[in-house]
């Protein structure tokens, strides 16, 4: 056992909820969220000692980010069958905002895996576009573009607000 295994299941005690958070966001999915964050760790805990001194929680969104992305190049996205379509929720509905909560969801899991990663890490990590750019290994200009398509697309797939309420963007 080396002695910056200490470090590291510290790192991963305080930190883990909210990088756990980062994986299902990417994903969407519980079980797969898990299975990211655990296959992540895995990759990183031989690196520690030389990452730990550094920005280990960049490091490891960074590595998370990479690896969905090599998963979803491989998986299948066909589309899935419903036997009913759901219901739609009315204003006054007291589950309205979950439903709203599940819409952005399954419409940021819609994204390409690009403006996915840049919407996960700019508006849900509030990271800036600068450290968003040198997580994802490329210039600021590609996050703007990025993000500004991302909030288009979404704009498109989200419902219109309700009355009293404000849309950012």
């Amino acid at each position: 056992m080396d002695p910056g295994d200490g470090d590291f299941e510290a790192f991963v005690t305080a930190r883990g909820p909210r990088l756990l958070r980062v994986a299902w966001l990417l994903t969407g999915d519980a079980h797969l969220a898990e299975d990211l964050l655990q296959s992540t760790l895995a990759k990183v805990w031989p690196k520690w000692p030389r990452i730990a001194a550094e920005r280990p929680e960049a490091y490891v969104r960074k590595a998370m980010v990479h690896l969905h992305a090599s998963w979803w190049r491989r998986r299948w996205r066909g589309e899935l069958p419903y036997g009913e379509l759901p219901d739609t929720a009315g204003p006054s509905d007291a589950y309205a905002r979950v439903d709203l909560e599940q819409s952005l969801a399954a419409a940021v899991r819609s994204l390409p895996v690009r403006q996915r990663a840049v919407v996960v890490l700019r508006y849900f990590e509030d990271l800036s576009v600068e450290d968003t750019a040198a997580t994802l290994g490329c210039s600021t200009g590609t996050v703007k573009s990025q993000s500004s398509r991302a909030l288009r697309t979404l704009r498109e797939l989200l419902p219109a607000p309700v009355e009293g309420g404000d849309r950012r963007g």
